[in-house]
């Protein structure tokens, strides 16, 4: 088989832990090339730490988890950074650096991802902010920048190895409902043109306005709707 036709993510049997406590267990499920999934749940149900098992975050100590080829269980230490370059990551909180432009937040990524070439940087650069609808803000610094800029930035930094999957964890949870959206078509623009997502969010109008594949975490286990029936109900 070949790796084109693998799925993006596969889950077998796997639960996730947080500390001594298991969040998550008898997890099933797969995720194909350029699928869009959402991840439901209350506070605390293990929305964030499948998340962070996934990017390998959180140790996997029961069961397999592949991810875009990787193998998280036997996943070694040093073959971590490989395995985030073929990823984009996504906060809620966005994790930029205050003291550094646009441009240098950028930069920092693609020195720490392996670039070099600094013309290909440059014109790295120049491209993925206008994919996210930024094209001259690359000298602002971020407190300059409104949260939905600042949010578009994070995830211009998350495209800039082009990912096959982003993982996004509660992206538009600090936004006004009208950059919610916003934002949110950004992702649909990024899967379609090929990038699996999996998102983890609390917003029901985004999931009512763009109905997709929902993973739901309840009472330890991941419900999903291509499976289970089930009610999203205030707070998951």
């Amino acid at each position: 088989m070949s790796f084109s036709s693998d799925p993006i993510v596969k889950v077998k049997d796997a639960s996730i832990f947080q500390g001594n406590q298991t969040v998550l267990s008898d997890i099933n499920f797969e995720l194909e090339k350029g699928e869009l999934a959402f991840i439901v749940g209350r506070t605390g149900s293990g929305k964030s730490s499948l998340l962070r098992t996934l990017y390998a975050d959180l140790p996997l100590r029961l069961g397999e988890i592949t991810v875009v080829s990787y193998k998280i269980n036997t996943l070694k230490n040093k073959d971590i950074p490989m395995l985030r370059r073929k990823l984009g990551i996504i906060f809620q909180d966005f994790h930029l650096f205050e003291d550094r432009s646009v441009a240098e937040n950028l930069n920092f990524v693609m020195k720490a991802t392996g670039w070099k070439d600094r013309a290909k940087m440059k014109k790295r650069l120049a491209e993925v902010l206008m994919q996210v609808g930024l094209g001259s803000v690359d000298g602002k610094m971020p407190h300059q920048l409104s949260g939905g800029e600042q949010q578009r930035v994070v995830i211009a930094r998350a495209l800039i190895n082009e990912p096959l999957l982003l993982i996004a964890d509660e992206p538009t949870g600090n936004l006004d409902p009208e950059v919610s959206d916003g934002i949110f078509k950004l992702f649909l623009e990024i899967n379609k043109s090929g990038t699996a997502i999996l998102m983890a969010t609390h917003d029901h109008t985004i999931i009512g306005n763009h109905p997709a594949r929902i993973l739901k975490c309840e009472n330890g286990k991941i419900l999903d709707s291509n499976i289970d029936e089930f009610e999203l109900t205030s707070g998951s």
